[in-house]
């Protein structure tokens, strides 16, 4: 199990109001490379390379997609869908995107900021009085809060919540008893999102809010604050919000029976060094009935679904006319919140060297890469089984990355970052 935990963690580091006639956006288009600055000849590197992680059977398979100036000039994948069958990866496959459900979440909150229900600096125990009267436990000691954790440090993992499976604090302790099971799945007796927080309610906090950013379940206590604020569950407010407007028809918390074949096998690493399958579609906590929609991690989605949100967030906020949130709303999701007397606590940014910070939902780019390709102003997140994405306004480009492995090889995400960018022939 704690060999499981570490890559967990490593691998989730490494997001107007419609009227009852929804508008639906329309579907992206692809264009030559050429057109868009980009060389046809260059592009053609990925697949080869990807091929190389298949073949030496680091992984089951990859798919990866890439989008400038609205277009799509890459869309491929190789390798294995489901390791049982043998069924090849296709355009249409559905993937466990896992933290990369951050991001759209923190964006469906943010609808709700935009029509006045809460401001940023609001306590969550305004909205859920499960929360009130915490203390903070330091040096086993239990201390009051400065001051109740607000809507914002929830939204950039600064609250004083941990998540409770990567290390081994009192709280750490304390979360694994009450809220997670050996598989670091949620208990059985947590049936939605009011049993979490009411779980979640008693345990001190980690440390004081606003003083470290700690990678935690604060998405999760947002998708309860969402759903009291909205009054509706979760997974109907994400449909009709985000997901019908833009058109993303394959992203769901439980996947539909009438899609399971074009969802794959999930793999992690034997102690012999071989691809196990440890999530098979057929007996997935995602193809059970869901009541506990995990806003920080229950999503499944496929590559083009996950396009259309990104490219919506590129584009300020809209897609092909239906607007989702303002372009101020982007802007503020995509600044960096973390000042520089916050700490880095448990889930500290990889290799941030200064260039590193985090917004609302999303890592941000603060500062020009030292090392690899990017820029500034550049967004994005990742998931536990490999899954990662990123937006470059600066380049007008939206890549992404699926594949299903909780050990996937450290430095896919980096290489494929650098097969994008070398691709570039014209800058912005």
């Amino acid at each position: 199990m704690n060999k499981i935990i570490h890559w967990l963690f490593i691998l989730t580091l490494t997001a107007p109001l419609l009227t009852a006639t929804h508008l639906i956006a329309a579907d992206l288009e692809e264009a030559s490379p050429e057109s868009v600055g980009m060389s046809s000849k260059r592009l053609a590197r990925i697949k080869p390379y990807m091929q190389r992680y298949v073949d030496e059977g680091e992984l089951a398979g990859v798919q990866t997609l890439i989008a400038r100036n609205g277009k799509i000039v890459h869309f491929d994948q190789v390798g294995k869908l489901n390791l049982d069958t043998g069924q090849k990866i296709k355009h249409d496959a559905l993937f466990r995107i896992y933290s990369m459900t951050k991001p759209i979440a923190t964006t469906a909150a943010m609808i709700l900021y935009e029509e006045g229900l809460f401001q940023l600096n609001d306590p969550v125990e305004k909205y859920l009085p499960e929360f009130k009267d915490q203390k903070v436990l330091i040096d086993g000691l239990l201390v009051d809060p400065t001051h109740p954790f607000t809507i914002r440090e929830l939204m950039s993992h600064t609250a004083g919540l941990t998540y409770g499976v990567f290390g081994n604090t009192a709280v750490d302790r304390l979360y694994r008893e009450a809220l997670w099971d050996e598989s670091i799945n949620f208990k059985k007796s947590l049936k939605n999102l009011d049993d979490l927080v009411a779980a979640m309610g008693p345990i001190p906090l980690e440390y004081q809010p606003g003083t470290k950013w700690v990678y935690s379940l604060s998405v999760d206590v947002l998708g309860a604050l969402i759903e009291r604020v909205s009054g509706q569950p979760l997974d109907v407010f994400l449909y009709e919000r985000i997901f019908e407007p833009l058109n993303m028809q394959d992203t769901f918390f439980e996947v539909p029976k009438n899609k399971l074949h074009r969802f794959g096998t999930l793999h992690m690493r034997s102690p012999e060094n071989k691809l196990i399958i440890v999530d098979r579609p057929e007996t997935s906590p995602y193809t059970n009935p869901v009541t506990l929609f995990s806003a920080g991690g229950g999503l499944v989605s496929s590559s083009m679904d996950y396009l259309r949100y990104s490219q919506m967030m590129l584009n300020g906020g809209e897609l092909n006319g239906v607007r989702i949130i303002s372009p101020t709303t982007v802007d503020l999701m995509t600044r960096n919140q973390l000042g520089a007397d916050i700490k880095s606590g448990l889930g500290e940014l990889p290799g941030t060297q200064g260039t590193l910070g985090f917004g609302l939902g999303f890592g941000v780019s603060i500062a020009p890469p030292k090392i690899g390709s990017g820029s500034m102003g550049e967004y994005n997140w990742g998931g536990a089984a490999g899954t990662v994405f990123w937006i470059d306004p600066k380049e007008d480009i939206v890549a992404i990355i699926m594949v299903q492995m909780m050990q996937n090889p450290i430095d896919l995400r980096a290489k494929f970052k650098a097969l994008t960018y070398q691709a570039i022939t014209k800058m912005n």
